[in-house]
């Protein structure tokens, strides 16, 4: 299982990375593993004022629908349009390609609430050290 070191992790497998003055999120390699094959993704709205914690996206697989929890306050200012056509790529490239909106985090101090890779590895009983 890959947990890549350049990122933040919440205990309900979402990830988090700065990059370019934005936070990108996503699901992690253990997520994507527990639900499977994913079939649809309802992404959040571009805009949309989003709240630690809160619920903000689904996924659903062949096996559950899954909510997606913001793992920082900001404002969504983008999201990946190609998963609307293969939500599989969350399946195959969960840290790359697979990639499910972009957010501008109010504050960026919010990470000290998201676990480490070596945390969330411990969480999850798996390996860190990993790069996307």
């Amino acid at each position: 299982m890959k947990i890549p070191t350049d990122r933040f992790y919440s205990q309900s497998h979402e990830w988090l990375l700065f990059e370019g003055g934005m936070g990108v999120v996503g699901v992690t390699d253990y997520a994507q593993r527990e639900l499977s094959d994913i079939v649809f993704v309802e992404l959040p709205t571009m805009g949309m004022h989003v709240r630690r914690g809160e619920a903000v996206a689904t996924i659903e697989s062949v096996k559950a629908a899954s909510d997606i929890y913001a793992p920082a306050t900001g404002e969504v200012r983008e999201v990946n349009a190609a998963l609307t056509q293969n939500p599989g790529l969350i399946n195959t490239d969960p840290y790359g390609q697979g990639w499910l909106f972009r957010i501008h985090v109010e504050d960026p101090g919010e990470t000290e609430r998201l676990e480490s890779p070596e945390a969330y590895a411990k969480l999850t009983s798996g390996a860190t050290g990993s790069t996307p």
